[in-house]
């Protein structure tokens, strides 16, 4: 029986070799852009990884295995129709034969077993709004507690709970570090989130504390960048979490519900942002990758 996961010839050789490598989800290709706008933010966010020096890893589940860098026809097949995978979802879609797309939490437990350290998305789950009525907590917060890795995003998903979700960090034992800031961004808004727990200014400086985490026994490490324009949707977030609730939408399918109904009804303004902010933070995390090798 061949194993669950199959590493790419060019991801295999880098990891052999210890240069840097930068994991990538698959979730937000499926589900955070309407089609085929995922498969060109997937795309840039591996040439921006390449860009800085390091190995894109773009992680999914296709023919019965979990895949360890994709190529670019593999990232078509990320459709909405996609599962969504968080960390306990891997083996059932693997067995069944189903294409599935990786969420933070999922991505982070494939990229520990080949000893990929490092990541780029938008946003971290967490919290959601509510709580504990719905009693949702993301399966990413678990995961990023555990696995010894570091996760560039621009702070939380902005239709979450942000300060139940700092909080829940602090009790778990997670680093939340500020790219430049003071505060964890909210996702769209550089501004307005709760006090990061430290403040760093270089991408040596951030891999030389996930190095002194690591070796003090932590786990994951949260480096929260800005997003470089912001955006003020927080009274048409307030209603899409309200008609996602009004229609009984719950767990994995809020958020990309929300998302859609905030690129609509902002003109595609978030989209756009959305874009970028994810693209740059693949960028900041191969420059973190790359710092950490040549420590």
């Amino acid at each position: 029986m061949q194993g669950p996961v199959a590493v790419s010839d060019e991801v295999r050789v880098a990891l052999g070799e210890e240069r840097p490598v930068v994991a990538l989800e698959t979730t937000l290709i499926a589900h955070g852009f309407p089609a085929p706008d995922g498969v060109a933010v997937g795309l840039a966010s591996e040439a921006a990884v390449r860009e800085a020096g390091a190995i894109p890893a773009t992680i999914g589940v296709l023919d019965g295995r979990v895949q360890v860098g994709l190529a670019a026809a593999d990232l078509e097949r990320f459709t909405p129709e996609a599962r969504k995978l968080g960390p306990r979802d891997l083996a059932a879609c693997a067995v069944q034969g189903a294409v599935g797309a990786t969420t933070v939490g999922g991505t982070l437990a494939v990229a520990a077993t080949v000893g990929i350290r490092f990541m780029g998305t938008g946003g971290l789950g967490g919290v959601h709004r509510g709580f504990p009525d719905p009693p949702d907590v993301s399966a990413d917060l678990g995961a990023l507690a555990r696995i010894p890795a570091v996760v560039v995003s621009s702070g939380v998903k902005s239709l979450l709970d942000v300060p139940a979700t700092a909080e829940l960090l602090e009790t778990l034992g997670v680093p939340t570090l500020g790219w430049r800031t003071d505060t964890l961004p909210l996702f769209y808004a550089a501004e307005g989130g709760p006090p990061v727990s430290t403040r760093v200014e270089a991408a040596d400086e951030a891999a030389r504390i996930a190095v002194s985490h690591w070796r003090l026994g932590g786990g994951g490490l949260l480096v929260g960048r800005p997003p470089a324009e912001s955006l003020e949707v927080e009274p048409l977030l307030e209603q899409a979490v309200l008609d996602a609730a009004t229609r009984g939408i719950t767990g994995q399918a809020v958020t990309p519900f929300v998302l859609a109904a905030l690129h609509e009804r902002t003109g595609g303004e978030t989209l756009r942002v959305n874009r970028d902010l994810i693209v740059a933070n693949a960028r900041l995390a191969a420059d973190v990758a790359v710092a950490y090798a040549a420590l």
